[in-house]
């Protein structure tokens, strides 16, 4: 199992940042995505930046970008005044048979 999905068991979202370019690494991966390097794992820096939301049955969910560069998807809550731009924070996240987010609007 990686560090990225050890990480989000335990309800952290991490992400990899390369020891020798010092570039975060999105998508995760065991070394870094441009020049193979090794990786530190640290938090995400928050709040990260609604980038587009939707609903389905009820449900809100949304596209969140953190650090300008990271985008996840997730559940909303905490969202009767949505709009692209606003801040985000994550209210939780884990993995089952994939990662999960739930966020919630500033």
């Amino acid at each position: 199992m990686s560090q990225f999905e050890s990480e989000l068991k335990k309800g952290n979202f991490f992400v990899g940042e390369c020891t020798k370019c010092k570039r975060t690494n999105w998508p995760p991966s065991d070394s870094c995505n441009k020049c193979f390097g090794d990786l530190v794992w640290r938090k995400v820096r928050e709040p990260g930046i609604l980038i587009e939301y939707s609903s389905k049955d009820g449900k809100m969910f949304g596209i969140v970008e953190f650090e300008d560069q990271v985008k996840v998807m997730g559940s909303l809550s905490n969202s009767r005044h949505l709009e692209p731009g606003q801040k985000i924070r994550i209210r939780g996240c884990g993995f089952d048979d994939a990662p999960r987010f739930q966020f919630e609007a500033e």
